[in-house]
């Protein structure tokens, strides 16, 4: 988990614009959209503090600034973007627009996502008009016709854009934003400029969590921040929504309410399972897989019999318990991030976690596999008998 630096309990923005690095248009239409929604209602902080602009794009700076030369010379080229989830693949392309058309993008931006429809017809319809109409446009621009996911589009609707693609090539382009761009057929790709995006580090989202924290007057901790970074695995999007859910439902962003809200097991009790793996206690870590695995355990009872009396009441409720996958993930990334484990050790934990975690994927997630793995990560670093 990231290096933080210190916790303030609360802090104030003077001035929202500024905090955010945003020109002054871009705050003035955040300002406006909010004042357009009905008393009461508060904006997805996700939408609300969306970059406008490329200069406020978070992370991978190489490709944002080719997207800043294709906006200041005009000539864009049809590109696909590809990567991760929340790592702003869209906002790219939404702010490339903005830049290229100015107060024409309503009029010449055709976004299409995952929830339309996106088969033949589509294409032959409503792509294809789109690509006829005629638009006013400053000279040098064309219009865009942004697909989101387009890794989920079907092979003939692919098909049928390659042709309207050439026809169309000298009034509109194409921008395709996607997390696998090898789904994108091979005609296509050829067509187009492929960029490719990279995860976003700690340090990035730490950066823009700490902004929004400031501008929503948010009482956090160095741990509530951490919990957040820790949880998004370099998703932009996902570590914003836990925040502001954090919020909503607890008032105070520290770790525990951050793991209440995205309900994954705490790193602290997986990590000192690790280590009780680690140094060969093995009683120790299947203590605290029963602990994670279901409601309770044998030491908030009185005795052994009295646990198993209140697992039989509690049999099927385990909305508390944590699933094989939540619980062999954590283990996965908690691992790497100990420092106190020698890198053999580490190695060959990371291989048991791995061979784990595919029969979990594969359908056997039960306790007994758990239970299996904890016992070949304590003999791993067990010394053999003389």
């Amino acid at each position: 988990m990231p290096q933080l630096r210190p916790a303030v309990t609360r802090r104030h923005a003077p001035n929202h614009a500024s905090m955010n690095g945003e020109s002054s248009s871009s705050a003035a239409k955040k300002a406006g959209a909010a004042s357009d929604a009905p008393p009461g209602y508060e904006l997805p902080w996700v939408e609300k503090y969306r970059p406008r602009f490329l200069d406020e794009i978070v992370g991978n700076s190489e490709t944002v600034e080719r997207l800043k030369i294709i906006a200041k010379d005009g000539n864009m080229p049809h590109v696909i973007i590809s990567g991760m989830p929340g790592i702003g693949k869209t906002t790219s392309i939404l702010c490339l627009a903005h830049e290229l058309l100015g107060s024409a993008y309503k009029e010449a931006v055709l976004e299409l996502n995952a929830s339309d429809e996106r088969g033949i017809d589509v294409v032959r319809n409503r792509i294809k008009g789109f690509a006829q109409k005629k638009v006013t446009l400053p000279p040098g621009r064309q219009k865009i016709v942004i697909l989101d996911e387009a890794d989920s589009m079907t092979g003939g609707a692919q098909q049928a854009l390659r042709r309207t693609m050439e026809i169309y090539s000298s009034t509109t382009r194409f921008a395709f934003a996607c997390n696998q761009s090898n789904k994108i057929i091979e005609p296509l790709q050829s067509r187009c400029a492929i960029l490719r995006y990279a995860r976003l580090t700690d340090q990035q989202l730490l950066k823009r969590l700490m902004e929004i924290c400031e501008a929503e007057k948010v009482q956090y901790s160095d741990e509530g921040l951490a919990a957040l970074i820790f949880s998004a695995e370099g998703d932009m999007r996902q570590a914003v929504n836990n925040l502001q859910s954090t919020v909503a439902g607890f008032g105070f962003v520290n770790g525990d309410n951050v793991f209440k809200v995205v309900d994954s097991p705490h790193p602290v009790a997986v990590q000192a399972m690790i280590k009780a793996c680690y140094d060969g206690r093995i009683d120790q870590a299947l203590e605290t897989l029963r602990e994670l695995w279901y409601l309770g355990s044998p030491s908030i009872y009185g005795s052994v019999a009295e646990w198993m009396w209140g697992r039989l009441l509690t049999a099927g409720m385990r909305d508390k318990g944590y699933s094989a996958v939540d619980l062999i993930s954590t283990m996965f990334r908690v691992t790497k991030t100990i420092d106190t484990i020698s890198e053999h050790s580490k190695l060959e934990f990371i291989k048991e976690i791995g061979f784990t975690h595919m029969r979990v994927l594969e359908g056997v997630g039960t306790h007994l596999q758990l239970q299996g793995c904890i016992a070949r990560l304590c003999r791993i670093n067990m010394r053999k008998p003389t």
